[in-house]
């Protein structure tokens, strides 16, 4: 019988926010999938759990995919879990579910474990229409950055991406230069002790963050209120 491969979200900063679920399918695997050892095994750690961990990141290559998908015909049951949140989502946990899905359709059974996710927490404390969003992940760097603003500041959508502590202050003067006064909301250490939610123009958001150059820090989700 061949193994199945778990996609288990966990905590997004507060580690009790995991499901009684997911700490009793990561206590029953063969095997944890992670992108950070040292991180999982602090979670791990937490629930008294003792595994085997094994590095699984966007630098994986097709020969490690190659063998996860040997083990899991061998009849191993592995637990894919990302650093924070599912699995999947802004992560190369993708690449082995398509890899998967295409080779060993009606033998490997991959099996979804829910739970914390940046985006809908964010969300779901914002304020702003959550019926029907736009999710864009992190914005790229430089290539197809400024074709995606102009996607933003003409969706008649809720706009929801990622962006790092190092380039907030430039993500709002963009936003500023292309939604002009619509409001956004900045979410910021989602979970964690200095959880906060900064809203308003991008221009008084930066000017906050400017005056206060501690509330740089963390990453940030980023939500932008429909044209």
């Amino acid at each position: 019988m061949k193994g199945n491969l778990y996609i288990v979200a966990t905590p997004i900063g507060n580690l009790e926010d995991i499901t009684f679920r997911a700490v009793r399918i990561l206590g029953e695997v063969d095997l944890i999938l992670c992108e950070d050892t040292r991180m999982t095994a602090k979670l791990l750690a937490k629930y008294e759990i003792k595994k085997t961990l094994r590095r699984f990141d966007a630098h994986s290559s097709e020969s490690g995919r190659r063998a996860i998908i040997e083990l899991l015909r061998e009849g191993k049951n592995i637990a894919l879990v990302t650093d924070a949140g599912t699995p999947g989502i802004s992560d190369p946990a993708s690449l082995l579910v398509e890899e998967i899905r295409r080779e060993c359709e009606g033998g490997i059974k991959i099996i979804p474990i829910p739970g914390a996710s940046a985006v809908t927490a964010a969300l779901s404390a914002s304020g702003f229409p959550a019926s029907d969003f736009l999710f864009l992940g992190f914005l790229p760097h430089k290539k197809g950055r400024q074709t995606l603003m102009k996607e933003i500041a003409e969706s008649n959508r809720t706009v929801v991406f990622y962006e790092s502590p190092h380039r907030i202050l430039k993500c709002l003067s963009e936003l500023s230069s292309h939604v002009g006064e619509r409001k956004i909301a900045i979410a910021r250490e989602l979970t964690k002790i200095y959880e906060e939610y900064v809203l308003g123009t991008p221009e008084e958001v930066s000017k906050i963050l400017t005056e206060r150059p501690e509330k740089q820090r963390g990453e940030f989700v980023v939500i932008v209120a429909p044209k």
